[in-house]
């Protein structure tokens, strides 16, 4: 039996904070307007502990922490070709989910405009499923995060989608009919996040254990302003109490689900997970920059 690897280890970590204006937070996915900023609020670095949970990853899950660490090695390798990933990755990402989740069905989809396309996969294995895009990301040097095609880890505490924004995803990617049935059962938004090439060693994915936040004062809905609509995040405000989680070197073998909303809110189980990328203090010099996929789903239950 392995001995738990787990120790905590100093950060900083960047919150969102309230616009002065007192206007509703707001953050342009394109270039705005002249004299239009591209966000009307401000981050602010607080310092934390972060706990590496190597040994003990099978302590959380979705329904306690908002959170699930797997081993799935994929089948897929090169993340270079889109035709090749959309082909060989999606459906398998897609029966994953299926597999650690119990779900019935499954619609993954991306939040970048610019790389969102409709799929239907029909491959054998990986019926009702439809995949919407991904992100991939890749830091490197004096790289911003502005052009979708190049997308560096985001350091800044955030939480994808609002309850809003979740039923909105569901009444976008589902035809309407169906989407009113799915929307009485149980559903979830999940993303499936995996490092490519290499361990994450560079700027790993911090996690907060959601058994740590206080959902009525912690989030704060903000605007994405596209060209053509306007969806919606939370901002996540700083709270000392938060447990931040990561799983140290994660393998390209390795992956994480990460729960962004859950149609249950009784407080019976995890509703959300507050995630960002951070630097470690502990990666070794001369690391690889960290590359990464993530997928979004919809997940759904027959419950």
């Amino acid at each position: 039996m392995s001995t738990a690897d787990t120790s905590k280890i100093p950060i900083t970590l960047s919150y969102f904070t309230l616009p002065k204006d007192g206007s509703k937070p707001r953050t342009y996915q394109y270039q705005p307007p002249a004299g239009v900023p591209q966000l009307n609020y401000e981050t602010v670095p607080h310092p934390f502990e972060i706990e590496n949970v190597r040994g003990k990853e099978h302590e959380f899950d979705l329904d306690n922490a908002g959170f699930l660490f797997a081993r799935s090695p994929a089948k897929h390798q090169a993340f270079i070709d889109d035709e090749d990933i959309e082909r060989e990755y999606y459906p398998e990402s897609a029966d994953l989910i299926k597999k650690l989740t119990g779900a019935s069905k499954v619609v993954l989809f991306d939040h970048s405009k610019s790389l969102v396309r409709e799929l239907q996969i029909k491959e054998a294995g990986a019926k009702n499923v439809t995949i919407y895009g991904l992100a991939i990301r890749r830091r490197r040097e004096g790289e911003s995060g502005t052009d979708p095609k190049k997308r560096i880890p985001v350091s800044r505490v955030h939480v994808d989608q609002t309850p809003k924004a979740a039923v909105n995803r569901v009444r976008r990617h589902i035809p309407p009919e169906e989407a009113e049935v799915l929307l009485k059962h149980r559903f979830q938004i999940i993303n499936l996040w995996r490092p490519i090439s290499h361990p994450a060693l560079d700027w790993p994915l911090a996690l907060c254990d959601f058994r740590s936040v206080d959902m009525k004062k912690d989030f704060v809905p903000v605007d994405l302003v596209y060209r053509d609509k306007v969806g919606e995040t939370f901002g996540v405000q700083w709270n000392p109490k938060h447990e931040w989680k990561y799983l140290r070197g994660m393998t390209p073998e390795e992956v994480v689900l990460i729960k962004c909303y859950d149609s249950i809110d009784d407080g019976t189980v995890a509703a959300l997970t507050p995630h960002t990328a951070f630097e470690d203090p502990t990666t070794p010099e001369g690391s690889p920059k960290r590359e990464s996929i993530e997928l979004r789903a919809l997940v759904f239950y027959d419950d």
